[in-house]
């Protein structure tokens, strides 16, 4: 996680798109959100969060082939106190590990 998050960035998801929306009602929470084709909407407060996400060619090392969607994030009406909150919830939802 971390320390601040910008009102937009842009990060490399290693995933596929179902998973992605899969994972994206639990990230979100309580919040309403709104699905939009390859984007949704989530309202947060008095502000909201636009997701764009594309697939990406997979990232290859040596064997083994990760999927790759790329997804920006645009937070707006959202101060960084709100911004850090709602993606410290949605960072720990969308973590994957192994063991």
């Amino acid at each position: 996680m971390q320390s601040s998050y910008a009102e937009r960035f842009q990060r490399d998801m290693g995933c596929t798109e179902p998973e992605w929306l899969g994972w994206l009602p639990a990230a979100v929470g309580t919040n309403a959100w709104q699905l939009l084709g390859s984007s949704a909407k989530v309202e947060i407060g008095s502000g909201c969060l636009d997701l764009r996400w594309a697939v990406q060619p997979p990232r290859v090392i040596a064997l083994m082939r990760m999927p790759v969607l790329r997804v920006d994030f645009a937070f707006d009406g959202l101060d960084a106190e709100q911004r850090y909150a709602f993606m410290k919830r949605f960072d720990l939802y969308m973590q994957r590990g192994g063991g």
